[in-house]
């Protein structure tokens, strides 16, 4: 059992974000070797944090394949929909194998969600507080989109927040460094095996 009051967001561990025929591009490039550091990175966050009894949210982003319920006022959006990515029910939308939720866990939890933040009109807040969550272990790809939302939306509303930085990507190094700098204003930054030990350790 977990007995700190910390939980796992893993943010868009998907086939369309993380495999190399997916069809998203902010968060990983063709570049077969910060693909491979980033999936050993989030593996391995993933399996401390069910190895200390850390309840983990799994969070996906996909949309009705008309996109009906995609609200397109702004480039990011626009782009997903063009490209066809993250279609509900199809290949790109599913979790990226190896990372997906562990089957019949009553610690792992799956969010859905359309739009940056990964609170945004979605369950999350309210299940991270009956989990007893005050502290958050942040996670995902890319960097500077979903993951910089979803820690100042987390930060704004009273939670404490650590970014494990080796899981996260974004294309342009440059830019996960940039968000990463600028989330040290809001939250703790550190390695996979950093924050882990930070949630795992009573406070």
């Amino acid at each position: 059992m977990n007995a700190t009051d910390a939980a796992v967001l893993a943010l868009h561990y998907q086939n369309d974000v993380l495999h190399p025929e997916g069809k998203i591009r902010v968060g990983l490039d063709a570049d077969g070797g910060v693909r491979q550091r980033l999936l050993r990175a989030a593996a391995a966050l993933l399996d401390s944090a069910r190895s200390h009894g850390l309840p983990i949210v799994h969070v996906r982003i996909a949309f009705r394949p008309d996109y009906a319920d995609l609200l397109p006022n702004c480039a990011i959006f626009r782009n997903v929909a063009s490209i066809g990515a993250v279609p509900e029910g199809q290949w790109g939308s599913d979790f990226y194998e190896g990372l997906q939720p562990l089957a019949g866990s009553a610690r792992e939890f799956v969010v859905k969600h359309t739009r940056i933040s990964a609170f945004y009109g979605t369950p999350l807040e309210e299940t991270l507080r009956v989990l007893g969550a005050r502290r958050l272990v942040v996670a995902g790809v890319a960097t500077h989109s979903v993951v910089e939302g979803t820690v100042r939306h987390a930060a704004d509303i009273g939670f404490n927040v650590m970014v494990a930085e080796d899981a996260c990507a974004s294309a342009d190094p440059a830019v996960h460094a940039a968000s990463l700098a600028s989330m040290r204003l809001i939250a703790q930054t550190g390695s996979v095996a950093q924050a882990v030990r930070w949630a795992a350790t009573p406070h």
